[in-house]
């Protein structure tokens, strides 16, 4: 049985004009990052954007945090 993963986050030209979004959303993580820069919690960010579920937000900062992993 395999199983599929979708990313959480997309980067699509013609959504945000390719800035990373969450995926299926036209939400950018970078607002992600501001909450989390403002001192507020993943959880007030998924209560104030609830098309965006708290395992999609965590998935998207463990992407970035791969990512940055990678390159590092």
């Amino acid at each position: 049985m395999s199983t599929t993963t979708i990313p959480a986050i997309t980067r699509d030209p013609e959504i945000h004009s390719g800035a990373p979004v969450f995926t299926g959303t036209r939400i950018a993580v970078k607002v992600l990052f501001d909450y989390l820069e403002d001192g507020q919690t993943v959880g007030d960010f998924v209560s104030h954007y609830p098309s965006i579920s708290r395992e999609q937000a965590i998935a998207a900062l463990e992407e970035v945090e791969e990512l940055l992993g990678a390159t590092a």
